[in-house]
């Protein structure tokens, strides 16, 4: 009879991978003549733990051993290949005999389980090409001194993996599985080797990825999280990805059910014998390692098991037992945004309503840059990517094309130097150039999912489409330029020409995922005094908003320092014209742009007069408007610069003069100004009984005011970031007397613990709530950004937490809060929970949360609202009451939305709520 592919039998149970090859080894206490035979005697070094070239020297031992896991009951075994490339290999000296390993250790397992699918073809077995990390990483410097120098290039890497991975196809494996992934960059590597070996031999087999992660909070080596890496290697053709090594079965569990919940692939797992003991041995044994695997197969969060470091055939034979009648994992939905990736995800849903590129680390763009780049002062040039991404962008683009400039080299480095800097490498890169060299270059460097910027269809469709299927192969996004044979889009009906025919190619002939589509359909400079460009603006904003309806998925992006060109020298009208463009262009379906993440003007501030006459050239109103912005252009120039001295700096505070200090405050926070913060915190203090009732006043009023404004697409993430700081700043100021009115208060009130869920790292709002429940003389327990729910738990039955409060603001925090809460239900708590954040809503938090765990759940607006509720939460007789008024609130609620499936809140309602966290 015919026996079932993997990919039949995967869909009907869970499949037994085999143990540990070196551990098995260890067993047969060999010597070093065994690892040489008489063939290699006369190599230079140690061969003794060079346990793949046993393949050639003794492959009666790992034959036996390959049986000995069949006979445990193993589905998949693994061809004693890990090491087997020339990169590994150099340190033995065995480079010249790596695909003779490969080929035979292919084929010795491919013999023995054909045996014993002969057997019994009803259990067809079969083999899985091992190939580990390599001992050495792209992304990271052996060297102290020298954080850009590689021992290792992209290229070298791809071509010893081809050369493994030919002879593992032509020896017969079933599966490709890529192992204990500790570099993303690495590994992209053995993917594209994957693609193009498949390819030369002729033979598509499924891939698989195995990840090991290297600390307790779930990063690699290199750094990435577990979304980071689905995001890197999205594009990939993934049969499985899963997790093995790092730690035992039990410290491996939180992250398995990271990985299960989000990646759209079978989920494998094979952990180590427990953690290892002093001397490097594995204590566990074969029955504890099972109770603990098996809570994997109960709570269905796998569909292949195996064993690691420590596990012989005796662990796997006690899996049988627990896999019988046990459902397989069911694969995640593929997502439906664009994933991004630097060491940390950047999801682009539509809360996300813009997305902030940072521009400044351009040498034609920034004069400062360029120097620093001719001059080698490469600490300097990435102080100010550092200071990009803490104004705020999201992306960080780097353009190096200059004519005296060995761009690709330039590029090269300084990619390697940003992977160093975790503050830095945290965000997703554009790799900005005209030359594909160069672009080709940056993307052998980057280990996140990166976007390249640009292709175009300038050069035909031909090379459009090489270029195209390279980004792709790469793992990248793309922007493409409104560009093709013909030149420049510049009206609305070539942009969206061009746009749809790229479109076209790209998902059609291509495979790009329509998310990873961006377009750039020419931001072009206005009011120039030629009559054809008056319209630029309008048709841009117009083309960003067909191309949003009629090319779905597709993202719109643009240079918005293009638009102002004829404004050079006068930076208030530029930034002002940024502002009324992206406030347009932004309703209209932009939501990515290379901006000044450290801008000041904002919509709302500029004066009447001004921003007429700016919308009138940016919506091309009247046929002399750039002649009527030029002229108050040249009056506030003229104004700036007659003022002097005291006059100048005069002008810039009349928004202290005649306001009232609540006004001052409000503004302070909105601008991001902190300058007078001390001064008109002391003149509330004298006004306002406490410094609590100032935070919970004028400041948390001035922070819902950003709130509206960011919500409105009025104020852009930079300025919150800077609105943020100013806030800690003023509590800073007030912490004194914070403290000081505490010491006359009562004993604590009740301990609080509060964290953001793991898979966000935003932490205003629970920062603001930290500090109103402390003024209201609550202990509390930050634990931070991307906590994980485990850790939770753990510190809240450590520390006898009285609340525990949740926040996040991005849509994935909504399906962490669900699993934080019903861990806390299976670790039998009964602790009240606050729910807070952007996409937050009473909605959710009754449909979805509420449901999975017993006690008080309750959404919280607004931060001043916390201190309150808490009270009734504290007392027993309140808490009753609370917890009957919700459970008939949250039923009313479950009624009304019986049949609808809540996955997000509403754009509008989560921009409402942007910055009411908590």
């Amino acid at each position: 009879m015919q026996s079932k592919s993997i990919q039949q039998l995967i869909q009907e149970r869970i499949l037994v991978l085999d143990g540990a090859m070196g551990t098995m080894i260890q067993q047969y206490h060999l010597s070093e003549a065994d690892f040489r035979g008489e063939r290699f005697k006369d190599v230079p070094g140690q061969q003794k733990g060079n346990n793949d070239l046993l393949c050639l020297t003794r492959p009666d031992v790992i034959e036996e051993i390959h049986r000995k896991y069949l006979e445990a009951g193993a589905d998949i075994i693994e061809t004693n290949t890990f090491n087997s490339t020339t990169v590994s290999m150099a340190d033995y000296h065995m480079q010249p005999y790596c695909r003779e390993i490969n080929l035979a250790a292919a084929r010795l397992a491919r013999k023995v389980a054909d045996e014993y699918t002969s057997g019994n073809p009803e259990k067809p077995r079969f083999v899985a090409g091992s190939v580990g990390p390599t001992n050495k990483t792209c992304s990271m410097s052996p060297d102290v001194n020298n954080p850009a120098f590689r021992a290792l290039t992209f290229d070298g890497l791809l071509a010893a993996y081809k050369e493994q991975m030919e002879a593992l196809l032509e020896g017969g494996v079933d599966t490709i599985l890529i192992e204990t992934i500790f570099d993303t960059l690495n590994a992209k590597a053995a993917i594209l080797a994957a693609e193009q070996s498949m390819e030369k031999t002729g033979r598509k087999v499924p891939l698989m990825l195995s990840v090991t992660v290297s600390d307790v909070a779930g990063r690699t080596l290199s750094g990435q999280t577990l979304d980071a890496i689905l995001a890197s290697v999205q594009h990939a053709d993934i049969f499985s990805v899963g997790l093995n090594c790092s730690f035992g079965a039990k410290q491996l569990k939180p992250f398995l059910e990271q990985l299960a919940r989000r990646a759209p692939y079978y989920i494998s797992a094979y952990p180590n014998a427990g953690l290892p003991n002093s001397l490097g041995q594995y204590d566990q044994t074969p029955e504890q390692m099972a109770m603990e695997v098996k809570e994997y197969v109960d709570e269905g969060l796998v569909n292949i098991i195996g064993g690691c470091c420590g596990t012989t055939e005796e662990y796997i034979a006690r899996y049988q037992d627990l896999i019988a009648g046990k459902k397989p994992h069911v694969p995640a939905p593929r997502p439906e945004y664009m994933w991004l990736s630097g060491l940390e995800l950047l999801e682009v849903t539509p809360e996300i309503n813009f997305v902030n590129v940072g521009e400044r680390c351009n040498v034609a763009g920034s004069r400062k840059f360029l120097r620093l780049i001719n001059e080698k002062k490469y600490d300097e040039a990435l102080s100010i990517a550092r200071k990009q991404v803490e104004d705020g962008a999201q992306i960080i683009d780097v353009n190096m094309d200059d004519g005296l400039l060995d761009a690709a080299q330039e590029m090269t480095t300084f990619l390697n130097l940003v992977a160093s800097e975790p503050d830095i490498a945290r965000v997703p890169v554009m790799i900005d150039s005209s030359k594909w060299e160069v672009i080709e270059a940056g993307l052998k460097c980057v280990q996140g999912k990166c976007i390249v910027n640009s292709i175009s269809l300038k050069e035909g469709e031909e090379v459009f489409v090489a270029h195209a299927r390279a980004v792709r192969q790469y793992g990248a996004a793309v922007i493409v330029m409104a560009f093709d044979e013909k030149g420049q889009a510049d009206t609305y009906e070539r942009k969206i020409e061009v746009c749809s025919r790229a479109y076209r190619i790209l998902t059609e002939k291509v495979g790009f995922r329509p998310q990873d589509i961006i377009f750039d359909p020419n931001v072009l400079a206005v009011a120039t005094g030629i009559e054809e460009h008056n319209n630029y603006a309008v048709d841009f904003i117009k083309a960003a908003g067909w191309i949003r309806k009629n090319l779905p998925g597709a993202h719109v992006s643009g240079g918005v320092s293009n638009l102002s060109f004829s404004f050079r020298g006068n930076n208030y009208i530029r930034e002002a014209m940024h502002a009324v463009f992206l406030y347009y262009a932004i309703r209209e379906g932009m939501d990515m742009g290379i901006v000044n993440p450290g801008t000041s003007v904002l919509y709302t501030d500029i004066p009447a007069d001004v921003l007429e006459r700016i919308e009138d050239v940016v919506l091309n109103r009247r046929p002399d408007a750039a002649e009527r912005l030029i002229e108050i252009a040249e009056k506030l120039k003229a104004e700036k610069e007659g003022n002097s001295g005291q006059d100048t700096a005069a002008s810039h505070l009349t928004w202290r003069e005649g306001t009232t200090v609540e006004e001052r405050l409000q503004y302070a926070l909105v601008k991001g100004l902190g300058d007078y913060l001390d001064d008109d915190l002391h003149e509330a203090l004298a006004k306002y009984p406490n410094a609590v009732s100032i935070i919970e006043g004028p400041l948390m009023a001035g922070m819902n005011h950003v709130g509206d404004l960011f919500g409105s697409g009025k104020m852009f993430l930079p300025q919150v970031v800077k609105t943020a700081r100013t806030m800690k700043k003023a509590v800073a100021i007030l912490q004194p007397y914070i403290e000081a009115e505490k010491k006359e208060g009562a004993t604590s009130a009740g301990k609080v613990l509060v964290a953001t869920v793991k898979g966000d790292v935003h932490d205003i709002g629970k920062n603001i709530v930290s500090v109103v429940m402390a003024c209201n003389n609550y202990e509390i327990i930050d634990l931070g950004v991307m906590v994980p729910a485990e850790k939770i738990v753990e510190t809240a039955i450590r520390e006898k937490v009285d609340i525990v409060g949740l926040s996040g603001l991005i849509t994935p925090s909504l399906e962490e809060m669900v699993h934080v809460v019903s861990e806390m239900e299976r670790a039998g708590l009964d602790i009240p929970v606050m729910i807070g954040g952007a996409t937050t809503s009473k909605l959710h938090t009754a449909l979805k949360i509420a449901p999975v765990y017993h006690a008080p759940v309750v959404y919280m607006k607004d931060a001043s609202l916390n201190a309150p509720v808490a009270a009734r939460l504290m007392n027993p007789e309140s808490r009753r009451v609370l917890a009957g008024e919700l459970d008939k609130e949250y039923r009313e609620l479950r009624e009304k939305n019986r049949d609808r499936q809540v996955k997000t809140v509403s754009l509008k309602e989560a921009q409402e709520n942007r910055l009411k966290l908590f």
